[in-house]
Order: C-alpha cells, then sequence, then structure tokens
C-alpha cells in the first residue's frame, strides 16, 4: 500500500476485519490484504479473543482495535464500518477473518465504483472453488444457484443484480452508510447482515454480486436440511448459540421486511422441523424463548451460551 498506488482520484478504501479467536486465519488474511494496492488502511475490530490475536495485533502493520468483551459479528461490524466512516473512508470493504480475497477482488469490484452503492463477489469454497460457500438465491423467485456455472449463467453483464451476500467481502459506499446507518449490533450474529441488506434495499441502493470477483472460504457444509418431503429446507444448526440468534433474528427480520405472514410461516417451519424432521422438543423451546424474546426487544438471552 503506497501512496503510489493511490492517484488523487482513487476512491480510499478501508478494509474491516472482525476477529475471534482465529489468529492463523486472520494472519493469512491481513498478509493478503497488504499485497492489495487499492486499500489504504486495515481496521481489525477483535471481539476479546483468547488466542493471542489481541497481542499480535500489538504489533501488527494493522491499525486495532480490541472490544471489552465478544460483541459477535453484528457487534464487530457495528462498530468497525463506523470506525472506517470516522477515518475517512470513501468505501468500506467488510470482511470476516476465515474469507480469502483473490489478488484482483478488490480491482474487480472497484471497475463498477459509481454504478452501486452496496456490492460484492462470488463466495467460493476454497477447497472446490467452482462449488460456492453460501448458495445465491436470484431474485424474483426461489431458484438458488449452488455453483460456477449457475452463477455465470443467471448473470447480466458480469453482475446479478440485487444480490449480495454480506458481510464477505463487500463494498459499501459512505453515502450509503449516511443512509442507511450502521448494523444492528444487538443481533449478535446471524441476521444483522441480511437485515442491512434488506434495509439497504428498502433505501434504494443499487445491489449486485460482480461475477468476476471472488473471495475464497472454508466449506459451511450443505446449507438448508431438507424438510416438508423436500419441498423446503431449513437452516439447521447443532449450536444452541447460533439457532438461538437466527429464531431471534429470523423472526424480526422477516416481520419488518416481508410482513407477518413470512414471520408466521417461518414460525410454522420452525415447529415442523423439530417436531417431524429432527424432533427435538427442546429446540421447540428454545425456539419459542428466542423468538418471544425478540418481539419483546430482549437481545440479551443468547449470553447463556457464552459462558
Amino acid at each position: 500500500m503506497t501512496d503510489s498506488a493511490h492517484p488523487e482520484d482513487a476512491p480510499r478504501v478501508v478494509a474491516v476485519v472482525v476477529t475471534f479467536n482465529r489468529l492463523d486465519l486472520l494472519q493469512g488474511l491481513v498478509r493478503r490484504l497488504r499485497e492489495i494496492p487499492q486499500v489504504s488502511e486495515i481496521l481489525v475490530i477483535d471481539n476479546a479473543s483468547s488466542d493471542g490475536t489481541g497481542e499480535w495485533l500489538a504489533t501488527a502493520p494493522v491499525t486495532a482495535r480490541t472490544l471489552e468483551r465478544n460483541r459477535g459479528g453484528a457487534g464487530g461490524f457495528h462498530d468497525g464500518l463506523a470506525w472506517a466512516m470516522e477515518r475517512g473512508a470513501d468505501l468500506a470493504w467488510l470482511m470476516d477473518d476465515d474469507g480469502l480475497p483473490d489478488a484482483d477482488c478488490l480491482a474487480t469490484l472497484l471497475e463498477r465504483r459509481g454504478e452501486l452503492d452496496f456490492w460484492g463477489p462470488v463466495v467460493v469454497d476454497e477447497a472446490a472453488p467452482d462449488r460456492l460457500v453460501f448458495p445465491i438465491r436470484l431474485p424474483g423467485g426461489t431458484r438458488a444457484v449452488r455453483d460456477m456455472g449457475g452463477v455465470e449463467a443467471a448473470a447480466t453483464d458480469g453482475v446479478i443484480a440485487d444480490v449480495v451476500i454480506p458481510f464477505n467481502g463487500v463494498l459499501v459506499t459512505r453515502d450509503l452508510v449516511e443512509r442507511v446507518g450502521l448494523p444492528r449490533e444487538e443481533f449478535f450474529i446471524w441476521g444483522d447482515d441480511h437485515e442491512y441488506r434488506w434495509r439497504a434495499e428498502r433505501a434504494g441502493a443499487r445491489i449486485a454480486t460482480v461475477v468476476g470477483a471472488r473471495v475464497r472460504h472454508p466449506s459451511v457444509g450443505e446449507l438448508g436440511t431438507p424438510m416438508m418431503f423436500g419441498r423446503t429446507t431449513y437452516n439447521h444448526t447443532p449450536s444452541d448459540l447460533k439457532h438461538y440468534c437466527m429464531a431471534r433474528n429470523n423472526l424480526l427480520n422477516l416481520r419488518e421486511y416481508r410482513g407477518w405472514a413470512h414471520a408466521l410461516l417461518f414460525v410454522a417451519k420452525t415447529v415442523w422441523f423439530y417436531t417431524f424432521t429432527r424432533p427435538s422438543p427442546r429446540r421447540v423451546g428454545l425456539s419459542a424463548r428466542a423468538m418471544a424474546a425478540g418481539l419483546r426487544g430482549d437481545f440479551t438471552g443468547h449470553e447463556e451460551f457464552l459462558r
């Protein structure tokens, strides 16, 4: 990152990385970001890691801030995006510590500057780059694409409009942040990124996935467990923490952005899944607790799973 790499008309791009107890991945990501000339500054938000991350950041070639407690991805991106704006970013480049952008990823994204407000790369499996880690649900229907062949077939002029996978290497403009604000820090994890996308969409933001830009990411398995005789899927996770936050936050997101009919359908799917697909009375009860807490504005219940 040299001054010669940043002509006067180039935007100030500030990379915002949120990390928690994944020092090896963070170190690899920082090495990559320092090799990308369009990055003006790297900000790292450490969610009170206990694996030596704080000590490494004290001498690392980045600007870092360690939070007093783990506030999840939502709290990390809330603070990180605000910090990037304070430090004069024209564009914030948001990412978790477990993604690794290709060397030309940012340059490819910047080719769309001026056309878009909130845009990002395709997130591919680091071990099988033709496979998507996060399937892309195409606008106007329920069809999702899961590999690069499907992505390329669905693209027009190199982009899939109205779709982005936040916060995995996405760019957001200062203007959009000033219009819609910051991610909902109280969500902790799961759903804060999609809420921000829906909020941007509601504000008229120009959103897209750029097919030629790639971030490589460890596989997260097959997202979406089949249910109702294969007619739909449910995002089951063995983690009580993730499920609690998903049940609470997804219900609120659907109520706010899709209406009560969609929210109640999600409730019905949850009950069906843990009654018939993966029977677990305890999960039905946990889901009910999470959803009730969200509806009454209580965002503290997930903390019991952090102890």
